[in-house]
């Protein structure tokens, strides 16, 4: 029976409440508190722009090797283990970043976050596709984002006063704190729920050699499905990880208070968006929020491209932040849940880590490409080129990609999809 047959569940519960999405608000909030702190903690080991970007390139670096090996321990070693063990390295990787005594040091302990992000990112990605219907998918994994959003809503506030009345490194112990706490509820209450390895595999999932697998992937849906991803998480790897808050520290000489409020105000803004966004997936298929949100996305930055290129003041700068981070809303999940589709039920994760190893090729790609070119060519030039990934993701899944949900034919039947 596919997911669209399955009678639908209630799309929040008190155990799904409790065991994931309070865990991700509580660890949101821890690194929301980083935010406006890390900039200005890289810029304090006197490295120039380019080089302190890489403090956000290393976990994505982090993230980018933890891809297949995460999907691997998911399919393998069950979604349990792997959700309770992210919390626990990334309180270990904040706390090490307290202590960071040089910059190569501090790459590193970034490095290590970013590994446990990927594992949490992954872990209840599978969950939520294990659990979820495919009209209930949409809903709930832009809810998990939005969760996310709200955990940060205040911690780039509270994370920008600590590091101006205490110290830049304050905000990295609160958010090891954190994951601790984090991690207590999920430890309780979270249940396995991969497929169990004793119940037959389907007929379209027997015999699946390496050779079948990479067939599959070169089926041109599905190639072009990476391929999207790819450019999409080129486009939103430098809004995501933080590269707007160093070009924002770096040309305008604003402290990390001032970052704070940006971030908590883009939050405010984003976080009622996701919601209605993954509510249109549901209800008219993925596309009705893929296409419109990347190309919103698109003039966003073509709009941020005039304002670099104008000069115009700081104000400007914010109001363009701001349009950006809301189109950048609209398209948060949506590519995970039309991947979440197409996923085989027994391979999940092993789907999902190939999946998010393309997601975090573009998250390594984009901010060391934002830096490069903005220290040698223009931030003009930076935006134009962000701008153009955007709108080919829009023009890709637009032409190539069929909308399971919207056609409403039964989920993951052909690699056609």
């Amino acid at each position: 029976m596919s997911a669209q047959q399955q009678p639908e569940t209630p799309l929040l519960s008190r155990h799904t409440l409790l065991s994931l999405y309070l865990p991700a608000m509580i660890m949101a909030l821890g690194q929301g508190m980083v935010i406006p702190a890390l900039p200005l903690y890289a810029k304090s080991f006197e490295v120039s722009f380019g080089v302190a970007s890489m403090v956000v390139v290393a976990a994505s670096l982090g993230s980018l090797v933890a891809g297949l090996p995460t999907g691997f321990l998911l399919d393998h070693v069950g979604r349990r283990k792997v959700i309770l063990a992210a919390p626990l390295c990334a309180a270990v990787a904040s706390f090490l970043c307290v202590f960071a005594q040089s910059f190569p040091e501090l790459l590193v302990y970034r490095f290590i976050g970013g590994v446990a992000t990927q594992m949490w990112g992954l872990g209840r990605l599978a969950i939520i596709t294990d659990i979820g219907a495919a009209r209930q998918r949409g809903r709930q994994i832009t809810g998990m984002h939005a969760t996310d959003s709200i955990g940060r809503i205040s911690g780039p506030v509270l994370g920008g006063l600590l590091a101006t009345l205490v110290d830049l490194r304050a905000p990295f112990l609160i958010h090891g704190i954190l994951c601790l706490v984090a991690v207590i509820p999920s430890f309780k209450l979270i249940r396995e729920t991969a497929p169990s390895k004793t119940q037959e595999a389907p007929a379209s999932e027997r015999g699946s050699s390496a050779r079948a697998r990479l067939a599959w992937i070169l089926t041109v849906p599905i190639f072009t499905f990476f391929v999207a991803q790819l450019m999409g998480s080129i486009t939103r790897g430098a809004l995501n990880n933080g590269s707007l808050n160093f070009f924002a520290a770096y040309n305008y000489q604003v402290d990390a208070a001032a970052i704070g409020f940006m971030a908590t105000a883009a939050t405010v803004i984003g976080v009622p968006i996701m919601f209605g966004a993954g509510a249109a997936m549901d209800r008219f298929g993925r596309k009705a929020t893929i296409l419109p949100g990347f190309t919103l996305l698109a003039a966003g930055l073509c709009l941020m491209a005039i304002t670099t290129a104008n000069d115009w003041p700081f104000s400007a700068y914010v109001a363009g932040f701001l349009a950006v981070e809301a189109a950048n809303m609209i398209t948060t999940g949506c590519m995970q849940t039309l991947g979440s589709d197409i996923a085989p039920a027994r391979q999940r994760g092993s789907f999902f880590g190939i999946s998010q190893t393309v997601v975090q090729v573009g998250q390594v790609l984009s901010p060391v490409t934002f830096a490069i070119l903005v220290d040698n060519a223009s931030p003009t030039i930076a935006f134009l080129f962000l701008a153009a990934c955007s709108l080919s993701v829009a023009i890709l899944v637009g032409t190539l990609i069929r909308d399971q949900v919207s056609d409403q034919r039964p989920q993951g039947a052909t690699a056609r999809a």
